[in-house]
């Protein structure tokens, strides 16, 4: 008898975090869908590129969307600012809503704006958005030049 009560206690607080435990579903934190991929140019400065040999790039502003990289954790899509050929700002169009994320995207920019490129670590324990920020990103730096 004297057994019983310290296992029943001590199984009830081993199932108390199982209890609380809430998986992530892989929603993002945005409602964008495929059609701002499939527009990835509707803005006013996107059109100044098309004339750019006629205007100095050096001194204009030029915001670019990266691709919507899909992962198991929810979509990652960046859009990403440039003031001649520096980055100038990023921001997210399209994240995963989890914790890890929401943590990583900070670090994420930060680096970015630091390294002026996508060649930046992953940050540990969001490991498949930052592979996925990467790509966006990089793809932004690609649309930016082409």
């Amino acid at each position: 008898m004297k057994r019983v009560i310290p296992v029943l206690v001590l199984s009830v607080a081993g199932l108390i975090p199982v209890w609380r435990y809430e998986p992530s579903i892989g929603t993002t934190t945005s409602t964008t869908t495929t059609e701002a991929v499939s527009t990835p140019t509707p803005t006013p400065t996107a059109t100044s590129s098309s004339s750019s040999s006629s205007t100095p790039s050096t001194s204009s502003k030029k915001v670019v969307q990266g691709t919507a990289i899909n992962t198991s954790k929810g979509t990652v899509q960046v859009q990403v600012t440039f003031e001649g050929d520096k980055i100038s700002s990023v921001s997210m169009l399209q994240q995963p809503d989890h914790p890890q994320t929401t943590a990583a995207v900070p670090v994420l920019i930060e680096e970015t704006l630091k390294a002026q490129s996508s060649k930046i670590d992953t940050v540990s324990g969001a490991t498949i958005t930052s592979d996925a920020y990467v790509q966006s990103l990089q793809a932004a730096i690609d649309a930016k030049g082409a």
